[in-house]
C-alpha cells in the first residue's frame, strides 16, 4: 500500500491543498476576510481526516506522509503571509510563526539532501497546528468585526500558546536534526577506521 497514489487519504490531503489558491483569491481578490477565516477552518479542520481514513482503510503511503504536512505548511504559510498582507494578522504573532516555518523546512531539506531522513511529525506538534488552525482564522473574524468580543480571546490565547509549542517542537526538530547528523559522522568515522 506504501507505493500507491490514488488513494481515498490522499484524495482529501489534495483537495485540501487544491482549496488553499482559493483562499487567496477570496482574501486580496476579493477582501472577503470572513469567508478565508471559514476557509482555513473548514482546511484546517480537515487536517485529521486524512490521516484517520488512512490508517482506518489501511491506506497509508508514502505520498500521504508527504502530502498532509504539506497541506497543514502551506495553509499555516498562507494564511499568515495573507494575513499579515491584509493587516489581518498581528505582525509579531505572524513573525513568529513564519521564521520558525523557515528555521524548520530548511532543517527538513538539509536532512534529506543529506539523505538522513525526514522529520517525524510529532503530536505536540499536531496539537500546536491545531491550535494555530483555531487561532488565526479567530483573528480573521476579528478583523472581519465579525463577533470580535467571542473571538478575540480564543485568537490571542490559542495563538499564544500554539506558538510556544510550535517553538517547542521546532527546537525538538532541530535537536532530532543534530543528532542525526552526529549519528551519520560516527558511522562515517567508523568506516572510515
Amino acid at each position: 500500500m506504501g507505493e500507491r497514489i490514488l488513494t481515498i487519504p490522499n484524495l482529501v490531503s489534495a483537495a485540501r491543498l487544491a482549496a488553499i489558491p482559493y483562499f487567496w483569491w477570496v482574501l486580496l481578490s476579493e477582501q472577503r476576510v470572513g469567508l478565508a477565516a471559514a476557509l482555513i477552518f473548514v482546511i484546517g479542520s480537515t487536517d485529521w481526516v486524512d490521516g484517520y481514513l488512512a490508517r482506518r482503510l489501511d491506506q497509508v503511503t508514502e505520498l500521504g506522509k508527504i502530502l498532509d504536512p504539506v497541506a497543514d505548511r502551506l495553509m499555516i504559510a498562507s494564511a499568515l503571509v495573507g494575513g499579515l498582507l491584509a493587516g489581518v494578522i498581528p505582525a509579531v504573532f505572524g513573525w513568529l510563526l513564519i521564521v520558525r516555518e523557515v528555521v524548520v523546512v530548511v532543517g527538513g531539506l538539509v536532512l534529506a539532501g543529506r539523505g538522513m531522513g525526514k522529520l517525524v511529525v510529532r503530536p505536540l506538534g499536531k496539537v500546536a497546528t491545531f491550535l494555530l488552525y483555531g487561532a488565526i482564522p479567530s483573528f480573521y473574524l476579528v478583523a472581519a468585526d465579525i463577533a470580535p468580543w467571542l473571538f478575540a480571546p480564543p485568537a490571542w490565547i490559542g495563538g499564544f500558546v500554539g506558538v510556544v509549542l510550535y517553538w517547542w517542537v521546532g527546537v525538538e526538530y532541530a535537536l532530532d536534526m543534530r543528532s542525526s547528523m552526529v549519528s551519520v559522522q560516527s558511522s562515517a568515522t567508523n568506516q572510515e577506521v
